[in-house]
């Protein structure tokens, strides 16, 4: 058990949140810049499966300049461009984003990394990619990164049950995701995963197992999603076919959700973000029109305070 006083990294929080976390690591406020590197996935390119996650169109959370693939300097300095009421001292991290981001070559992957640490204004990275895309020399390679500056890994967990992972087509079982995280903690690197919230055929319930279960692993950092029908993915659709299948939460029915999932949740493991914000020409169907990431965060937040509750609350070893 825990108190409202003594998460870890954000006291005046009723969670942990990312921008404390990693204000504690670096010493200042720090801002993620993505990079589009080109990458495929396995799941894509039929290595392991074709047509990709049901509901995947990177398009949907790319940045802009994501045309420049092979200039990730000039993506940087693209991202850290719209951040202009910055502070002074604000740091950055390159944040390896699309696709699979260690699907490739280790000589290939090294490149792209090294070239990403060697923008000037760049003290840190952190790779997004799949449990089953992270064998031992990927893993040697950034343990050795790591030794000389932040880098991070990113895994996309999405669910814990295995039924959901095959109706998604993600070609990998939780099983893969429980080895690969103790793989990856096993070197003491930073591990942070991806859950979405609202799959197909699952219930609250199935989202506070999810709660119970990420709660006893090593994760550093989480990030919450809601799920989003964009347009032109399977998920689409089966949803006009079959809408009986899917519950789109409201707002306040996902504050609710969130803040049971936080009751239960590790106090000591990081909350990035509760919501993904698709923008509007890419979803199939709009649900919370205006509501920004930072908006959820605060409603979550206020609601929480209202409550005195806190993020670990429910939680048991």
């Amino acid at each position: 058990m825990t108190d409202a006083n003594s998460l870890k990294y954000s006291n005046n929080s009723p969670y942990n949140r990312y921008a404390d976390y990693l204000k504690y690591i670096f010493g200042k406020r720090m801002q993620k810049i993505s990079i589009d590197a080109g990458f495929t996935c396995p799941n894509i390119d039929g290595t392991i499966g074709n047509g990709g996650c049901i509901y995947c169109n990177n398009n949907s959370f790319n940045p802009n300049y994501h045309f420049e693939q092979h200039n990730i300097h000039k993506q940087i300095d693209q991202g850290i461009s719209k951040f202009t009421n910055r502070k002074a001292d604000t740091g950055f991290i390159a944040y390896f984003q699309s696709h699979t981001n260690t699907y490739g070559k280790v000589a290939h992957l090294r490149k792209l990394y090294e070239e990403a640490a060697s923008h000037p204004k760049i003290e840190g990275l952190i790779i997004a990619t799949r449990p089953d895309c992270l064998d031992e020399p990927i893993l040697d390679l950034i343990e050795e990164l790591n030794s000389k500056y932040f880098t991070g890994i990113e895994i996309g967990i999405e669910s814990i049950h295995n039924s959901t992972l095959k109706k998604l087509n993600r070609g990998h079982t939780f099983e893969q995701t429980l080895d690969t995280i103790r793989r990856v903690k096993e070197r003491n690197l930073h591990l942070g995963g991806h859950l979405i919230l609202g799959l197909p055929d699952e219930t609250p319930e199935h989202i506070l197992k999810s709660a119970q279960v990420l709660a006893q692993l090593p994760l550093d950092t989480l990030k919450l999603h809601q799920l989003q029908i964009i347009k032109n993915t399977t998920l689409a659709k089966i949803y006009a076919t079959q809408p009986k299948k899917f519950h789109l939460f409201t707002l306040n029915e996902y504050t609710d959700l969130c803040i049971n999932f936080l009751e239960h949740l590790n106090p000591n493991i990081v909350i990035e973000r509760f919501a993904s914000e698709s923008k509007p020409e890419f979803l199939a169907v709009k649900v919370w029109q205006g509501v920004k990431n930072h908006q959820i965060a605060d409603i979550i937040t206020n609601e929480m305070n209202l409550r005195s509750t806190y993020q670990g609350r429910l939680y048991k070893v």
